[in-house]
């Protein structure tokens, strides 16, 4: 005899905003939808800017780094790649323990990768050229684009702070996996 039970819809759960917020699925959506959205503009910007290496390597840290933090958390049984109490780090521990702090190094990130794509004039610029100069100019653009660098350049530094901290959880993981009889 047939069960007249119906299981629940899955497609209630991608569609329905209190699970994507609070749920493993929604960290998980978030964490894609920056990368990706970074991941672009930091390929465009190779694209137009000189040397394009330093774009391909800001892009490189971004994933590896959040990668590895996910993982790592992953391993350490952490319901949040946030959670980082136990970090020895007091920036990586400000980062992530104060959201405007976060916020405001996160946004700087994206506002200086569009200001850098708004002010480009050609395919070849050379950045740092055109870094000076917008920033010698004294304009409300100007300023923003200097606030944006301060905010940039912590979110960078977090980013290797993150990437070796989470490469250690790693480590230590698996020498303590090696142990385990």
């Amino acid at each position: 005899m047939a069960s007249n039970k119906q299981r629940p819809a899955k497609l209630s759960v991608y569609l329905y905003i209190p699970n994507i917020v609070v749920s493993t699925f929604g960290a998980v959506l978030d964490m894609v939808t920056d990368r990706v959205s970074t991941a672009c503009l930091l390929v465009i910007l190779s694209q137009i800017y000189r040397p394009s290496l330093v774009f391909l390597s800001l892009l490189a840290l971004d994933i590896a780094s959040h990668w590895l933090q996910m993982y790592s958390t992953f391993l350490s049984g952490k319901t949040s790649h946030r959670d980082v109490k136990d970090s020895t780090s007091w920036l990586f521990r400000l980062y992530y323990g104060n959201r405007m702090f976060m916020g405001y190094c996160c946004v700087s990130c994206e506002v200086l990768y569009i200001i850098l794509f708004l002010i480009a004039e050609n395919h070849t610029e050379n950045l740092m050229n055109v870094v000076v100069e917008s920033l010698t100019q004294f304009s409300p653009l100007s300023l923003l684009l200097a606030s944006s660098i301060f905010g940039w350049s912590i979110k960078q530094i977090i980013n290797v702070i993150q990437m070796k901290t989470a490469a250690d959880v790693c480590v230590l993981y698996d020498i303590e996996k090696q142990h385990k009889p």
